[in-house]
């Protein structure tokens, strides 16, 4: 998603991380997953891609034990993590409650600045907003994990914030109401939005889910858009008891997710995700 190698191998490593800390976990070690197109990409740009890699990784306290490495018709790199936890402590993207508010860590919108990247139309700012946020590392998850007003949570990434809720609405047998008022976003979203800047993936994802998702109007279309747009290495959405909600989310704020937001709710009824907008 970005030409620079190694902001693309700290995204890559970020990203990977997160399935760790989604799950209340911590990571331990991690090994490298390279694929390389030999003879096409000088050895200096795969060494900066491992040194990204390595940065995020040393900033998580984890070594890079190892690896393996391939030749690629394009360039590929990952890292498999394995992470430690108290069975007590780990969280699915199920088990949410009826009546749990729903909190979202990152703001969305990765896609479209991504999009907008690859016309050469995202400014400076814009790319370093981008790049401040999927290297974000969530490691707040861990201390998530380890609370028991926290009940359910998932990291929000391909599928977009719909597609990842959807999947825990089916999880916990609820449905889930998203305030899209309350969905932070980047801050240049809505502008690229109406300049036309979206990707093919945002319409696959409706096209696999839509069904089971509500979406009010007269705001359904750019909704649509905006919450199905796939995240790189996005944020957790964590369904927590209501009466913690402003507790934990105090928490993290604190621990550096400075647009984290309560964004709605569980309630009964058939798995699906139901989009609201305030009136006014």
């Amino acid at each position: 998603m970005v030409d620079d190698p190694r902001d693309f191998g700290r995204i890559a490593a970020t990203n990977a991380l997160s399935d760790i800390y989604a799950m209340g976990a911590r990571p331990i070690f991690a090994l490298a997953i390279l694929g390389m197109p030999l003879r096409r990409l000088p050895v200096e740009i795969v060494r900066e891609i491992l040194a990204g890699g390595s940065e995020v990784c040393a900033a998580a306290g984890i070594p890079v034990a190892g690896g393996h490495s391939i030749d690629t018709p394009e360039p590929i790199y990952g890292l498999a993590v394995t992470g430690i936890c108290h069975a007590a402590q780990v969280r699915r993207n199920a088990g949410a409650r009826h009546g749990d508010a729903l909190i979202l860590t990152k703001p969305i919108g990765i896609g479209i600045y991504s999009n907008a990247l690859r016309a050469g139309v995202l400014d400076k700012a814009g790319y370093s907003e981008m790049l401040a946020v999927t290297t974000l590392l969530n490691q707040i998850g861990t201390a998530l994990g380890d609370d028991p007003a926290v009940h359910a949570m998932t990291d929000v990434t391909g599928f977009g914030l719909l597609g990842h809720g959807l999947e825990m609405a089916r999880g916990s047998r609820a449905a889930l109401y998203i305030d899209a008022d309350a969905v932070p976003l980047l801050h240049q979203t809505e502008s690229l939005l109406r300049a036309g800047h979206r990707t093919g993936a945002s319409q696959r994802n409706w096209d696999s889910y839509g069904a089971e998702v509500v979406l009010s109007e007269p705001t359904a279309a750019t909704d649509r858009v905006l919450l199905t747009d796939p995240q790189t290495s996005g944020g957790l959405l964590v369904a927590c008891a209501a009466d913690a909600a402003d507790r934990l989310l105090a928490k993290i704020r604190d621990a550096g997710y400075a647009q984290a937001a309560i964004i709605g709710k569980v309630e009964p009824g058939e798995p699906r995700l139901v989009v609201t907008r305030r009136e006014g």
